[in-house]
């Protein structure tokens, strides 16, 4: 009898990560969080929560949070945030290809800087069609594969080197929105940006919205 996978131990990357994202909310990531978050309501499942980094910047409209989170120490973290935070957050073990939540129950899906280290991109993307009502949506923020051959060949060295052994199994080189596309996802908005500002392996960035396909 197999056992539901809910938690993934990255003991480095749990220490790491919290200064990592206070570095990057410092250089101007805060803003771009809020727009993730912009205009939500009703019942959220957030993947990859982390340690709660977005919590304070979901809407008022927003009736409750499931934050899901298979690393420990992180989870730690994100639950003591979570006490902090005006909209109801419930943080949860588990894992992106096997979420603790019902059939269409939820709202939206909120997928921030998570799709670059999952296993199994295309059944985390599955499981978010599975349990978002008609109509609902995904919100994504992710780093993607850079738009030229020398850069997109230079994070792909870095993949496969030591890149995700130092970054909690991150892969620089991954084309968030191609994935998105083939789950089934209509983009509905979709902004790119670099940040930092300057063009490097780890500048390439998109932010936007995509519907369930079939419910456009």
């Amino acid at each position: 009898m197999s056992t539901v996978k809910t938690s993934r131990r990255r003991p480095l990357f749990g220490r790491m990560y919290p200064k990592m994202a206070a570095a990057m909310d410092e250089d101007g990531m805060t803003e771009r969080r809020q727009s993730l978050l912009a205009g939500l309501t009703g019942e959220v499942v957030e993947v990859g929560a982390g340690h709660g980094v977005n919590f304070a910047h979901y809407p008022a409209e927003v009736t409750r949070v499931v934050a899901v989170e298979p690393e420990p120490r992180l989870r730690a973290q994100a639950q003591a945030a979570a006490a902090e935070t005006a909209v109801p957050v419930e943080v949860v073990p588990g894992v992106a290809e096997n979420l603790p939540v019902a059939d269409q129950s939820v709202e939206a899906v909120v997928f921030c800087m998570v799709l670059c280290s999952l296993p199994d991109v295309g059944g985390a993307l599955a499981e978010a069609r599975r349990v978002l009502k008609p109509g609902g949506q995904i919100r994504f923020l992710e780093h993607v594969r850079a738009d030229t051959f020398g850069l997109a060949r230079m994070q792909d060295v870095l993949d496969a080197t030591v890149w995700p052994l130092m970054v909690g199994g991150c892969h620089l080189g991954r084309d968030a929105e191609a994935a998105i596309r083939r789950a089934g996802f209509h983009i509905d908005q979709l902004d790119r940006f670099l940040f930092p500002p300057a063009r490097t392996p780890v500048s390439f960035h998109i932010l936007g919205t995509a519907l369930r396909g079939g419910d456009e």
